[in-house]
């Protein structure tokens, strides 16, 4: 997948959003149903060779053409290239967010090759390098997008204490589109 319809996209989520006017759906008082605008080329480029890394074509084209985050699963997409606005809280995603543009941190080889459930025992930072956090899901469980090696594209959901680390997706088309699908 490598090409989004934004005017599609963003329609689902204002449906979306009238289908929920209480932000009843887990995470929607954080992201609102509300899209950043697209970032240009020029600025996701930049990314890429500051980290000496190529994103994935689905959600590269998705920062690209529909927008930098936040509506999306979980408490919502966190965007690539800015941290999140200054709330009046500080949540774990944001140092997460600052970890994974630590120099080095997302070229690095993503470690595994096969899932691991259950408790990890492994500390979760050797675990995520190669990695982009996309979204938290509260309690330390958050979402990320393999940027290295074999399992590059998917979407792994990393829960330390009790799931595991674990694919959810087989990329970011299909997991953000899954929420786009609500119940």
């Amino acid at each position: 997948m490598g090409s989004w319809d934004e005017s599609a996209v963003r329609a689902r989520i204002r449906q979306t959003a009238a289908r929920d006017p209480k932000r009843a759906r887990f995470g929607a008082d954080t992201h609102r149903y509300e899209l950043a605008p697209p970032l240009p080329e020029a600025q996701i480029r930049a990314f890429e060779e500051a980290h000496g890394i190529e994103l994935p074509s689905a959600y590269r084209s998705f920062v690209a053409e529909v927008g930098n985050g936040p509506a999306g699963p979980g408490h919502g997409l966190m965007p690539l290239t800015a941290p999140r606005p200054q709330a009046d809280e500080e949540w774990a995603a944001d140092d997460e967010w600052e970890q994974d543009r630590l120099p080095g941190r997302l070229a690095t080889p993503f470690p595994l090759t096969e899932p691991r459930p259950g408790r990890i025992g492994t500390p979760a930072d050797e675990l995520t390098l190669g990695t982009l956090m996309l979204a938290e899901e509260g309690c330390g469980i958050f979402l990320r997008l393999i940027l290295t090696g074999p399992r590059a594209g998917q979407v792994w959901q990393i829960d330390p204490d009790w799931g595991g680390f674990v694919p959810v997706a087989p990329g970011f088309h299909t997991w953000y589109t899954q929420w786009l699908t609500p119940p």
